[in-house]
């Protein structure tokens, strides 16, 4: 038995020499590092244009869907419905499209590709801010589709192209940083199954029960209480008046430090996590 644990002992301690003499990477070199790792995900999604059909579809048929289904029975017509769910269709659609970061890492991982990157001298965070960034190309494609097809419906933005643009730009930063919490639970599911699973949980209930769709002040006592707390009421409140008024709001101050947040405790602990399956 002793003859056996020797020589795992003593390959457990030279990995442990190993991983003491790795040079220190810099932020520089991190920066770099992620930007090479944000150009193989592109490359990946080029390569696989089916990657683009949910943030190409589903903008289309959720804004013509729920603005022909709700229109008339919340706002009386469909053109006086749209400034106040065009704002919810790009919260929505944003959201849900960073649950597939979190998919996506797991199938890399499932499949060896992260094994490949365990000898390499670079930042450990480098593999998982790296699809991230180029999952902002999809997060883009999202939210134009979605004023776009708003537009082609009626909606016209007293905000204007600078109030509409913010508030793009508001969606996307959220929609990023959420992406850390499912980038987290994509290092500690066991399949790319049971991640989808656990962020449709997560999201579905945090989007829906919101007031991205209908008055708060149609909603039960209890029910209005959470949609007032909840980031994603939060979050369409600000698109709102950013692209129907033009105005910076205290909502898009609350949104954007609930954004650092949410990075500042699932980006640490995805990079652990990742650290503890190498």
């Amino acid at each position: 038995m002793s003859t056996m644990i020797a020589p795992v002992r003593e390959r457990v301690r030279a990995a442990d020499r190993v991983a003491a003499a790795r040079r220190r990477v810099s932020l520089s070199e991190t920066l770099g590092q992620t930007l090479m790792m944000a150009w193989r995900a592109l490359k990946k999604m080029l390569r696989n244009p089916e990657q683009f059909f949910d943030v190409a579809l589903q903008p289309i048929l959720f804004t013509a869907m729920f603005a022909f289904i709700f229109g008339g029975a919340i706002a009386g017509d469909v053109a006086s419905y749209l400034p106040a769910m065009i704002p919810g269709i790009l919260a929505q659609t944003v959201l849900t499209t960073c649950m597939a970061t979190g998919t996506q890492l797991r199938e890399d991982m499932e499949k060896g590709v992260f094994d490949r990157f365990k000898s390499l001298p670079i930042a450990r965070i480098a593999p998982l801010a790296g699809p991230m960034v180029a999952d902002l190309l999809r997060y883009t494609i999202a939210a134009t589709l979605t004023f776009t097809m708003g537009l082609i419906m009626g909606y016209r933005p007293e905000g204007g192209p600078g109030g509409v643009l913010a508030a793009i730009l508001l969606a996307i930063f959220t929609g990023w940083s959420l992406a850390w919490v499912f980038t987290w639970v994509g290092t500690i599911a066991r399949s790319a199954q049971a991640v989808q699973g656990i962020s449709m949980m997560i999201l579905f209930p945090l989007t829906f029960l919101s007031n991205a769709f209908v008055p708060v002040e149609t909603l039960p006592g209890w029910l209005a209480a959470f949609v007032r707390v909840n980031p994603v009421s939060h979050l369409v409140t600000a698109a709102r008046d950013l692209a129907n008024r033009a105005v910076v709001s205290g909502e898009v101050a609350w949104t954007i430090a609930a954004c650092l947040i949410v990075m500042a405790i699932f980006a640490p602990l995805s990079v652990r996590s990742y650290k503890r399956h190498m």
